[in-house]
């Protein structure tokens, strides 16, 4: 069955987010309750801006509260189970959230101490940080869901019994107390430097996000998107990316942009010809691209940044070559399809004008413009993501036709506050495995155990670290696949000769597809329950239009140069055209026109020319390049002789 329909059915006016994403399965409270929760959030908010601006919170204090407000929040939140009545708190839910508040500040009031008693733990140290652990690892499965709870657990279990085990596994082994204080005291584990990033940058950032929310500019996006692209042929589609890439510039979440812009677009497609599985794709797959479209991309950015003592302008600027990459990939699928069913954009008398829509509401770029030009200009990233918070509170003012209540900005702080509950307690969780990887040089000895089976095979390596990060990034949130991904694939990698930066964005890349790759396709599943369309057949279909995403992590891995890495952008410059071509090539192969219909042998062609294309190499260009010129006169010929009559 193909995607055409002459006639599709009515699409959902909303979707229940909470039945894709775990991570939006909120409780609903009572007025009374829900009041309290915003203050609890908001002084939450408060105290992190606090600590941002005047620098002078101690690291362990810092992250501490930041864990306490996360988890006491996490239990209050979210139900203990899929199917618990969420308009109730259970007393066990306040039990569970007082318990750990009585642990974190057990350990503010006495962070002095315990630094001055390092390695001489005491019983009620051990037995704190303990229960600590547990609480964290029961809030994570509320959060995030089981799977990096039970990697987790299998990590902690892995240095009681490592020792017990043969071959590039064994390791010396280590007390039950000495793994409990080493994960919870020390800056090695649950407050490690993905807690500390998660504390600073990523709070600030989601924060700065929330306050765009506010001025309105997602709505923008989507108006901007529409006057630029919605009139050419397959008009809503390319909208829905457009509108996405722009959307990920602030938004590093696959599901909620999907819900956001598609609630918009999904409809717009249906109603022009696309089934809803086509329709869910293309919005799931540009959305999806987000969390790598700078500046601020997704959570795991910021940790990559970190990570590899990079700074983040600099990640910022080498992450624009392959986001521009996936969009076009994206683009090139959405017009051929378009052009292949003949399908039109929407009239331009029912889209909006570009220039009144600049002269009205352009002063909404100012914060976006205002941000990039501050990192880029050497600005610290706390200092930015303030300044830029800064200038979203003003900017709604300077027009009339954009003004907001006052009070209503400053709902962006409970917002954030809530946003960041999901990823404190992945990274809290994640610090667990982390932790446990630093105290038994585990990464090192996966590292050299699947370097050993690989040997020298670049390609091999690539290969296993894509497999590890789709699988484990089944089900997950992004920054929970990168911290699981890089702790374990990236060793690999960077033993096998790739730069360290190429290798922990290969991670984040494969991470990140994980959200549109079945048998578990967030995105793509938020992307079918909008357009009421079969949710496996919308992933595959979001699949092969973000091929680019697969190709991409690749061809950087293998030939760094091409972002920047050891190059500059003019060496970059070939391999990006080269790079185009070649998606132009494996986007006509997939869909079967280029221009014209392609018939099944020259679909391989293309395909295959696409493929040789993507490949580092002068002599796989030419190759690639020779095949998708064959493509193209072919059909030429064939529409001239068809035009004859012959």
């Amino acid at each position: 069955m193909g995607i055409f329909k002459k006639k599709a059915p009515v699409p959902p006016e909303e979707v229940d987010l909470s039945a894709i994403d775990r991570e939006s399965k909120y409780k609903i409270f009572s007025p009374q309750g829900d009041r309290f929760l915003k203050i609890v959030l908001t002084v939450f908010a408060l105290f992190q801006l606090y600590a941002s601006i005047s620098n002078k919170v101690p690291l362990q204090i810092l992250r501490y509260t930041h864990l306490g407000f996360a988890i006491c929040l996490a239990f209050l939140m979210y139900p203990a189970t899929k199917n618990a009545d969420r308009k109730k708190l259970p007393w066990y839910d306040c039990v569970l959230a007082a318990l750990f508040f009585c642990v974190v500040a057990y350990f503010i009031l006495n962070y002095k101490a315990l630094q001055f008693r390092a390695g001489a733990y005491t019983m009620l140290d051990t037995v704190m940080a303990g229960l600590g652990i547990v609480l964290v690892l029961a809030a994570c499965w509320r959060v995030v869901g089981p799977p990096i709870v039970i990697i987790a657990s299998c990590f902690f279990a892995y240095g009681m019994v490592g020792k017990y085990m043969g071959s590039f596994l064994q390791h010396r082994g280590f007390s039950l107390k000495r793994i409990i204080t080493h994960l919870f005291i020390t800056t090695e584990g649950i407050i490690g430097n993905p807690l500390g990033v998660c504390s600073t940058y990523i709070f600030l950032f989601i924060l700065f996000g929330a306050f765009l929310e506010k001025t309105g500019i997602g709505q923008f996006f989507i108006d901007l998107a529409n006057s630029l692209a919605g009139w050419a042929a397959g008009g809503p589609a390319k909208v829905a990316v457009l509108s996405s890439a722009l959307q990920g510039t602030v938004s590093g979440s696959s599901v909620s942009n999907t819900v956001s812009t598609g609630s918009f677009t999904i409809p717009l497609m249906k109603s022009l010809g696309y089934t809803p599985e086509f329709a869910g794709a293309v919005e799931a797959a540009a959305s999806t691209g987000g969390q790598i479209m700078p500046p601020v991309m997704g959570s795991a950015a910021f940790l990559i940044s970190e990570a590899c003592a990079v700074p983040y302008r600099e990640l910022m600027i080498i992450a624009v070559i392959p986001a521009a990459l996936y969009f076009i990939g994206i683009w090139i699928s959405v017009h051929l399809e378009a052009k292949r069913l003949g399908l039109k954009g929407t009239p331009r008398d029912q889209l909006p004008r570009l220039w009144p829509l600049i002269r009205d509401k352009g002063h909404l770029l100012l914060p976006l413009i205002g941000i990039i030009y501050l990192m880029i200009s050497g600005f610290t990233v706390t200092r930015s993501a303030l300044i830029g918070c800064l200038i979203c509170i003003i900017v709604p003012y300077l027009r009339k036709e954009t003004r907001v209540p006052f009070l209503q900005i400053f709902t962006a702080l409970p917002q954030a506050a809530r946003n960041v509950v999901s990823v404190a307690t992945a990274c809290s969780t994640a610090g667990i495995i982390i932790g446990m990887v630093t105290l038994t040089g585990l990464g090192q000895r996966i590292g050299a155990g699947i370097f050993d089976l690989v040997g020298n095979n670049i390609f091999l390596a690539l290969v296993c670290a894509m497999f590890t990060s789709l699988i484990l990034g089944m089900g997950v949130s992004t920054t929970s696949n990168y911290l699981i991904t890089s702790t374990i694939a990236a060793p690999i990698l960077i033993k096998a000769g790739i730069p360290m930066l190429a290798s922990h964005m290969f991670c984040f890349y494969f991470g990140i597809v994980a959200d549109i790759t079945p048998p578990v396709a967030l995105a793509a599943y938020a992307g079918s329950a909008i357009a009421k369309g079969n949710a496996f057949k919308t992933g595959v279909n979001a699949t092969k239009l973000a091929i680019a995403a697969f190709l991409i992590p690749y061809m950087f891995a293998l030939n760094p140069k091409m972002i920047m890495i050891g190059g500059t952008f003019l060496d970059a410059l070939p391999m990006i055209c080269t790079a185009i071509v070649g998606l132009v090539g494996i986007g006509a192969g997939f869909i079967g026109y280029l221009n014209g219909p392609v018939n099944p042998v020259m679909r391989v062609v293309s395909l295959v020319g696409g493929l040789f294309l993507v490949i580092p190499g002068t002599l796989t260009d030419v190759i690639g390049i020779a095949m998708i010129a064959v493509v193209y006169i072919s059909n030429r010929l064939a529409h001239h002789r068809k035009s004859a009559g012959v």
